[in-house]
């Protein structure tokens, strides 16, 4: 049996692995619908590999790095096969991979509780197939990587609380950790697994003298890789850049977006909650009615496995609604994911739970399997047409503007109407069109055979021509550890062209812009204008290639 189980969580991860790399080559190289979040991880990927001064820390430090860290084995083939960083493929393959792990690691939460094979396939397929989960399994974000850390921890929680298993503990641990060096917000998941941890220890022990240590182990199992990865990778940053969070205090991190961006908090604390509710309901439609059943059915086993996925992906999407309602963080749509696992474990739930799940040593504490108590079986069967009604639902919010900005225009890209003239459409193009004028200038700039260094230019927004060129040596960025001395000093140390942005918004911190605030008006005096390049797309600016006087 457990050799079958094997087999089938092996079928589930290649058939949706390939499905989630096939749809993201159709969106992204086919229809070049392209996210610019996913393009910075290829970019920083490729520094710490291919720029003129290749180093590991050409990753950065504003954001977390295991997202361009996993990157690194596919773009080393790049030479091979331009095209994975050329069209962000390298991003594709590590989100279709781990995505394809977040959905065996559901089927597989169903298997460890015994759930009947027919819901647990059902599950399965609605979750591999919400839009949602189709669009961030192939588009190189680092959505299906936290997700994937995010199921895994909730699946061995949900078996500790079963057989007391150190194994399942440690595992759980370490899936936090991992998610945090994807995303900041798994510290709240990892503070709730704490205190549950805590909680059940303490219960579970009850009236013996050491219950205290006991449960300090516990929780020491469940938060040291988390407390690790924090303080190795903010010292790490510390020690190299001197600043221990750079994504609160670079000028390049999300508190200074928000910031030059225009970005506010929500008018009120009520607006942000309608958006988070509104989120969550478009991503979970079922929660409502899963929530208070599971729940119920939970009291009624006295199961505790329910408050797993509950507490978990609840402190996710709590964090979320908090962060939104105090100004820290963007309207996103993908922020609130979460919602869609938290919907697919609690109706694997309703079933009640039956055998042991798999474990290497059951603990002292270990549960012994009782004779569940059934429950009718049309309570799961609607549980499972309410999830397969949502996704008419989740697939109409992501073409809401209001609460879609980054997906509503993959509708445009994916099916284009040439004499659709309506400002909706147009504005849809626009953002398809992202990175198109960066891919143009790349490739111009590619056909002048420059030698390297020969282009000056902050990655703030030239990412995206960087990852375009089939040169990113020909580029002075600012992961280059001579960088500073290049910018004070371009003509002398060999630079022929300067590439410039517009000194507003995002541009503020441009560090040519900060070293030369009139580069982008008239090329401060040092450069002449050589050619200007107007936007096509969205949340690109106009750009300006200056070439140097003296250059050679």
């Amino acid at each position: 049996m457990t050799r079958l189980r094997s087999h089938a969580a092996s079928a589930v991860f290649v058939a949706t692995s390939l499905l989630y790399l096939i749809t993201g080559w159709l969106v992204t190289a086919g229809h070049g619908y392209l996210m610019g979040d996913a393009l910075s991880r290829v970019s920083a990927a490729q520094a710490a590999l291919f720029s003129r001064d290749p180093h590991l820390s050409a990753i950065g430090f504003v954001f977390t790095p295991l997202t361009a860290l996993a990157q690194l084995p596919a773009v080393a083939l790049s030479p091979l096969l331009p095209g994975l960083t050329t069209w962000g493929l390298s991003g594709v393959l590590m989100t279709a991979l781990f995505m394809g792990g977040a959905v065996t690691t559901v089927y597989g939460i169903g298997t460890d509780r015994g759930a009947p094979a027919w819901l647990t396939r059902a599950v399965t397929v609605l979750f591999a197939l919400n839009p949602m989960i189709l669009f961030y399994g192939g588009n190189g974000m680092s959505e299906a990587l936290f997700l994937f850390c995010l199921c895994w921890a909730i699946r061995r929680l949900m078996r500790w609380v079963r057989t007391d298993g150190a194994h399942d503990l440690t595992a759980c641990g370490i899936a936090l950790g991992l998610g945090y060096l994807t995303r900041y917000d798994a510290l709240a998941p990892a503070a709730a697994a704490g205190a549950f941890v805590a909680a059940c220890t303490l219960w579970r022990r009850r009236g013996e003298a050491r219950r205290w240590w006991a449960t300090a182990m516990d929780v020491c199992l469940v938060l040291a890789p988390v407390a690790l990865a924090f303080f190795v990778w903010a010292a790490t940053s510390w020690l190299i850049t001197g600043q221990a969070f750079q994504q609160f205090t670079s000028q390049y991190g999300n508190t200074a977006i928000l910031e030059q961006s225009g970005a506010t908090a929500a008018g009120d604390s009520t607006a942000a909650l309608e958006y988070s509710i509104a989120a969550m309901l478009v991503l979970g439609p079922a929660l409502p009615l899963l929530v208070p059943m599971a729940g119920a059915l939970g009291i009624r086993r006295r199961d505790l496995q329910v408050l797993v996925p509950m507490l978990l992906c609840g402190a996710v999407l709590a964090f979320q609604t908090l962060s939104y309602a105090t100004g820290s963080t963007f309207a996103f749509l993908r922020f609130y994911i979460a919602a869609i696992p938290l919907a697919a474990v609690l109706t694997l739930l309703l079933a009640p739970a039956r055998g042991q799940p798999p474990s290497r040593r059951l603990g002292e504490h270990a549960t012994a399997v009782a004779t569940p108590r059934s429950v009718p079986v049309g309570v799961p069967v609607a549980a499972v047409l309410v999830l397969a009604a949502a996704l008419p639902l989740t697939t109409l919010g992501m073409n809401s503007s209001r609460l879609a900005v980054q997906e509503y225009a993959l509708g445009a890209a994916l099916f284009p109407q040439p004499d659709n003239a309506s400002e909706r459409h147009a504005d849809q193009r626009r953002i398809a069109a992202t990175f198109t004028t960066g891919r143009k200038l790349a490739r111009y700039l590619d056909s002048l055979g420059l030698p390297p260094g020969a282009v000056l230019m902050d990655t703030l927004y030239g990412f995206s021509v960087v990852v375009a060129s089939e040169r990113p040596d020909q580029f002075v960025v600012p992961s280059d550890r001579d960088f500073v001395r290049i910018l004070n000093r371009p003509a002398e140390r060999g630079v022929r062209y300067i590439l410039a942005v517009p000194p507003t918004g995002r541009g503020v911190s441009d560090a040519v812009n900060r070293r030369y605030p009139t580069m982008f008006e008239n090329g401060a005096q040092i450069a002449t204008l050589e050619l200007e390049i107007p936007a096509d797309g969205a949340s690109e600016p106009d750009w300006r290639l200056y070439r140097v006087l003296g250059a050679g």
